[in-house]
C-alpha cells in the first residue's frame, strides 16, 4: 500500500513538472521565434530577385553551394548564379552610416535563419562578409 501511494505520488511530480517544463519552452519557443521573424524575413536587397524562388532557396542554398564549391575547387568552372560571392553582394545591408554590415552578424541576412535553426556558419571562416564595393547597390 505503502509503495502504491509513492508510485502515485511521483507520477504527480512527474506529472506537474513536465507540464511546467512544456510551458516553459513554448514561452521560449514563441519568443525565439518572434524576436527572428524580421531576420527570418528579410528579402533581396538589391537586384530584382534571387537565383531560385525563396520557399527553395530556405530548404536547398547549402546543397547550391556545395555544387558551385566542388565545380570550383574541383573543375575550376566560378559560375556566378548561386556563388556565395554573389549572395553576400545582393543580401549584404548597411547601417545608418551607411557603412556595410556583415552578412553574418547578428541579426542580418545569414546570421538570422542560421541562428533561429541552431545552425553555425563557417562559410566566412573563408569568404568575404561584406559585398565589393564596386558592386553594391547593383546586379551583374
Amino acid at each position: 500500500m505503502l509503495i502504491d501511494r509513492l508510485k502515485v505520488r511521483i507520477a504527480i511530480v512527474s506529472v506537474v513538472l513536465g507540464a511546467l517544463f512544456a510551458t516553459s519552452f513554448m514561452a521560449q519557443s514563441q519568443s525565439d521565434a518572434e524576436n527572428s521573424s524580421s531576420a527570418l524575413n528579410k528579402q533581396v536587397t538589391t537586384g530584382e530577385s534571387c537565383v531560385k524562388d525563396t520557399s527553395w532557396m530556405r530548404r536547398n542554398h547549402m546543397e547550391l553551394l556545395k555544387h558551385d564549391r566542388d565545380r570550383t575547387l574541383r573543375q575550376g568552372i566560378r559560375p556566378v548564379d548561386g556563388s556565395i560571392k554573389e549572395c553576400v553582394n545582393c543580401h549584404a545591408t548597411k547601417d545608418d552610416h551607411g557603412q556595410q554590415l556583415s552578412i553574418n552578424a547578428e541579426g542580418e541576412f545569414c546570421a538570422g535563419c542560421h541562428s533561429f535553426a541552431s545552425v553555425s556558419i563557417d562559410c566566412f571562416d573563408c569568404h568575404s562578409t561584406k559585398p565589393e564595393e564596386s558592386v553594391v547597390g547593383t546586379r551583374r
